[in-house]
């Protein structure tokens, strides 16, 4: 009889150490709020944003960066001194830096060159370095060379988005947000909204509402030169678009692996300068500053209610407040930086102003 062990007590220890503690991080952490937009009541149709930039490292990237941890760590992929590389616009990189530090691990981001300084300085604070690259659509293959160099794991949050979070619950974002919903007027929201950086979040909300035969839809935010709306309206999986997208976290260049087509019920091509307006509105409105890919849900989720008021249907729509304007103090709201990209606001702060008060999209 022939035996091979590959097992290590070392190693393994180690492992049941450093999935004790993200577990025990997770622990600490109270769940996010599920904030309501002001619109009138009468409306009939309430609609909710899922705050998540008070996770710990400030974003959405949160959930997912504790699920791309634990994955690895339980498929052995990563053991003690593995430096993690990932390929990120910014806030995954961030949340990364976050848990790679907690484990003692070295962590690399390889990033755009535009990604805003607000970022880089977090990814640094956290103690990890940033690796960036002047084309966008470089950051994969940069991220997996890397990788190999130093011997380390390419994180690969664009594969492993979707898989590495249980989707049939276990308090992902989707049961959060049904949770909470509970005591509402409209418990089972109508549309679902989200933005598409990986494409996890939508996959993990469209297979939940499924899988508890909910009848919500759910919507992808698209901004400009991003490759998910053309992958999606022509059911093509290989479209690509060049350049990168100017609403960090969302938009990528190629129809990436964890996008699921199947479970999105409707896409919204969104412009990046209603993007920005929307985000400029709902900060006055809110009180706070809150990111692009915020502003690409709002615009889209706007429309939906307009929508929705037209055909005489109560219910509600929720979507995802997923970072603070903080963030991106030279970018969306420097009005140089908008001139410099020849946005003009005006058209699409009007479009809103109208909507917010009639209830009218046009």
């Amino acid at each position: 009889m022939k035996t091979v062990d590959r097992c290590c007590d070392k190693t393994r220890g180690w492992v049941n150490e450093a999935i004790a503690k993200v577990h025990a991080d997770a622990n600490r952490s109270a769940d996010t709020h599920l904030l309501t937009f002001p619109l009138p009541v009468e409306w009939g149709v309430d609609l909710y944003l899922k705050d998540e930039s008070v996770h710990p490292t400030g974003s959405l990237k949160h959930r997912l960066a504790r699920s791309l941890f634990l994955y690895a760590l339980c498929n052995g992929w990563i053991t003690e001194g593995t430096p993690v590389i990932e390929a990120s616009s910014g806030s995954t990189a961030v949340s990364e830096a976050y848990f790679a530090r907690m484990l003692g691990l070295p962590f690399i981001a390889v990033m755009p060159r535009s990604t805003s300084e607000e970022k880089v300085n977090l990814i640094e604070f956290m103690g990890g370095t940033c690796h960036l690259v002047d084309d966008p659509a470089t950051v994969v293959d940069e991220a997996r060379r890397l990788a190999g160099e130093r011997d380390g794991h390419f994180m690969d949050q664009f594969t492993y988005a979707e898989r590495a979070t249980d989707w049939r619950g276990n308090n992902n974002i989707a049961e959060s947000v049904f949770q909470q919903l509970s005591a509402e007027r409209h418990p089972v929201p109508t549309w679902v909204v989200v933005g598409a950086g990986t494409g996890g979040t939508s996959a993990t909300i469209g297979r939940y509402v499924r899988y508890q035969g909910h009848p919500t839809k759910v919507c992808v935010a698209d901004p400009e030169n991003s490759a998910f709306f053309a992958g999606w309206s022509e059911a093509n999986p290989a479209a690509t678009v060049r350049g990168g997208s100017r609403i960090e976290g969302i938009g990528r260049p190629r129809v990436e692996p964890s996008f699921i087509p199947t479970v999105v019920d409707r896409m919204v091509q969104v412009p990046d300068a209603a993007s920005v307006a929307a985000l400029r509105v709902a900060s006055k409105l809110l009180g706070r500053r809150v990111g692009g890919s915020t502003g690409t849900n709002l615009w889209a989720a706007f429309a939906l209610i307009g929508e929705m008021r037209a055909a005489g249907v109560a219910g509600s729509v929720v979507t995802l407040l997923c970072d603070s304007g903080e963030r991106y103090g030279h970018s969306y709201f420097d009005d140089g930086w908008v001139a410099a990209q020849g946005m003009d606001l005006a058209p699409h702060e009007t479009a809103i102003g109208e909507f917010l008060r009639t209830g009218d999209w046009a």
